[in-house]
């Protein structure tokens, strides 16, 4: 399912800075906590250091925007909720 707009703007304006806060106080304390945690394992920076397996080109594909483009919503119907409570679409009717 989905939440409702209205859920996920309220939560946000308290969740994300909480958040960010939460994350930014980790990375202070990351650099004392990599010298601990073996600090020459980098594989961010040298991929030969990397313990998974390696993916085959092969495998993938390219899934390019133009084809986005092309998605049929038309049979899909907007309820008043989805559009807002004072939008411009109420007035009209």
């Amino acid at each position: 399912g989905s939440l409702p707009k209205w859920v996920v703007n309220k939560s946000s304006q308290f969740l994300a800075p909480k958040a960010m806060k939460k994350m930014y106080k980790a990375c202070l304390k990351y650099p004392e906590w990599k010298q601990k945690h073996d600090p020459h394992f980098k594989p961010w920076l040298y991929p030969e250091q990397s313990r998974l397996p390696a993916l085959a080109l092969s495998e993938l594909s390219l899934q390019h925007a133009d084809s986005l483009e092309n998605i049929d919503e038309s049979s899909l119907a907007e309820s008043k909720e989805d559009r807002g409570e004072g939008s411009d679409e109420d007035s009209l009717t």
